[in-house]
């Protein structure tokens, strides 16, 4: 087996729901992602691309037949390059890159992209199809935005919960407070902010043209706890959850290339980090915030390495609280968890997460001069993905 690298990866700002990218598709948001990041490996001939992969949590309005191969055709490359569209919900972009870093590893392709792409804003409301035709009764047409639809009647209601209840269940499974969530989010915010100010982000983000839009739309400088706890909670009467402390709906896409050791010639760029291990996990899908645990210690057992080895993180904060859940069990110092911000400021659409944070641990380890970096996200139903990667120069 051999290595599979991170070449290069961008994304496109993220937008907040009905905002600057609400007029644009996902399948050209996901193109604009595509071109972004095949300028950053100027000498590859498109041609030579193995496979594209790509995540969409969705696919139920205009990323349906194929999102993936749509951006191929779109970003007007090669119609003989393949692609594929992977839905493995908030961690299908994360899956995408574990899929397109093993097909590197086995050999069956030198190089291969990586991504996702959602519109929370354009995902549309659907029917479902009556058993006959021309029923009396009404029918209720459902958001398919975020979270369950169309419920099967034989599933546990205690599976089905919102997402908002599943993570006020955490709170009281592991006595998280409110007061540290505000905190947590916060700080999101504020490093959002500055990340954005250094410039950090711009040889990571690509415009989208005719959006108008130049950073993430929902960061919000000078956040603080006490702006935050004056907020309502979202879910419970009684509730910490708010929508200050929990990730909020947006649109965006993310990209990754993948290559071998010897594909750094064709690529004209010299590789950024290695894939040194990944993780899945599952558990009862009311707990899924709490899945990147096993998914990550899975992950670190199968690089070699353990938290005390780890420079940096990168945890997609789908709520605060799912977030401290985590680096509570992991035991990590939170000085090097989403040091640039993370989602609660920058957005979680939900197909493009997980490629945003694997791209975003790449140049942090890089621009922190650390070696090894996890980069891990919860996922509806129960479930978690992670990474692990090798910084190349710090080997």
């Amino acid at each position: 087996m051999g290595s599979a690298f991170v070449y290069a990866a961008a994304r496109t700002p993220f937008g907040k729901f009905n905002g600057a990218l609400a007029g644009v598709r996902p399948d050209d948001l996901a193109a604009t992602a595509l071109r972004g990041v095949l300028a950053k490996v100027p000498e590859l001939d498109p041609a030579e691309i193995g496979d594209v992969v790509w995540g969409n949590a969705n696919g139920a309005g205009e990323d349906n037949r194929n999102v993936g191969r749509m951006a191929v055709l779109l970003a007007g490359l090669p119609v003989t390059v393949p692609a594929t569209t992977v839905n493995r919900l908030c961690g299908s972009s994360l899956d995408a890159a574990m899929i397109g870093s093993r097909t590197i590893e086995s050999g069956d392709a030198d190089v291969v992209v990586t991504g996702g792409v959602e519109s929370m804003t354009r995902a549309p409301w659907v029917l479902p199809k009556p058993s006959r035709a021309f029923p009396a009764g009404d029918v209720t047409a459902v958001s398919t935005t975020l979270g369950w639809r169309l419920v099967n009647p034989l599933m546990p209601k205690e599976w089905t919960v919102s997402l908002g209840e599943a993570n006020e269940l955490l709170a009281e499974k592991f006595g998280i407070s409110r007061e540290r969530q505000d905190e947590f989010a916060a700080r999101s915010h504020a490093l959002a902010d500055a990340a954005w100010n250094d410039g950090f982000y711009d040889d990571l983000v690509v415009q989208v043209e005719g959006a108008g839009l130049a950073r993430d739309e929902g960061i919000r400088p000078g956040t603080t706890p006490e702006v935050l706890a004056g907020l309502k909670p979202a879910f419970r009467p009684d509730g910490t959850i708010t929508a200050g402390n929990a990730s909020p709906l947006n649109d965006g896409a993310s990209a990754v290339v993948f290559g071998s050791e010897a594909a750094a010639g064709r690529l004209g760029a010299d590789p950024i980090a290695r894939v040194a291990g990944r993780g899945a996990a599952a558990l009862e899908p009311q707990m899924f915030g709490y899945a990147p645990v096993e998914a990550a210690n899975l992950a670190l057992r199968r690089a070699g390495i353990g938290w005390g080895d780890v420079g940096a993180v990168e945890l997609n904060e789908a709520f605060a609280v799912q977030s401290l859940a985590c680096l509570d069990a992991w035991e990590v110092d939170p000085g090097i968890v989403n040091t640039r911000g993370g989602a609660i400021a920058i957005g979680h659409p939900l197909g493009a997460s997980g490629a945003r944070i694997l791209g975003t641990l790449a140049h942090v380890l890089r621009e922190r001069r650390e070696r090894w970096g996890v980069a891990a996200i919860c996922i509806g139903v129960g479930q978690g993905l992670a990474v692990v990667l090798e910084n190349v120069a710090a080997r």
